[in-house]
């Protein structure tokens, strides 16, 4: 029997724990500045508690925003709870971390994704590592560079061009 490192199950599990870390200030001492953060969720996870209106208008996943008004932050080890005001409608939701597509905070431009796989794909198919996902303000922007440039990979800066 041969035994291998999973290191996509490793990643995605430190990936988490960020995330968790990150909320768990946030809960004891509040969003620092601009910091704001859209977090995408798999709304089908067994785990995801949502109203049934919530449920039904997002089947799939879902992508809530925290940041001017949310209540009652707790943060546990499987996930997080939250309040957030839907139309003047306050809601409390359960999102796992398990269920979580991707963790953005376009404030600072961080942002993480992750990937899965759908289970009618072939076993032996390794699983997809989780990617970091780059969140821009330019992201309309359709010079040529930027038309060229892969997605979701760094920018190469060329130093000739602050040289003089």
């Amino acid at each position: 029997m041969t035994r291998s490192i999973d290191y996509g199950n490793l990643m995605h599990r430190a990936m988490r724990g960020l995330i968790q870390e990150v909320l768990a200030d946030v809960a004891d001492r509040g969003l620092p500045g601009s910091h704001h953060f859209f977090i995408t969720f798999d709304t089908r996870h067994e785990g995801a508690e949502l109203a049934d209106w919530l449920r039904e208008r997002y089947p799939s996943e879902m992508t809530v925003v925290m940041q001017h008004w949310y209540d009652a932050l707790e943060v546990n080890d499987d996930g997080f709870g939250i309040t957030l005001n839907f139309g003047d409608s306050p809601e409390r939701l359960y999102i796992p971390y398990d269920s979580i597509l991707t963790f953005v905070d376009p404030s600072v431009e961080f942002g993480l994704r992750f990937e899965t796989q759908d289970d009618g794909s072939d076993e032996d198919d390794p699983e997809d590592p989780p990617r970091p996902l780059r969140a821009t303000r330019d992201d309309a922007d359709t010079s040529d560079d930027a038309s060229r440039r892969p997605s979701g990979e760094a920018d190469v800066v060329q130093l000739d061009k602050f040289r003089k």
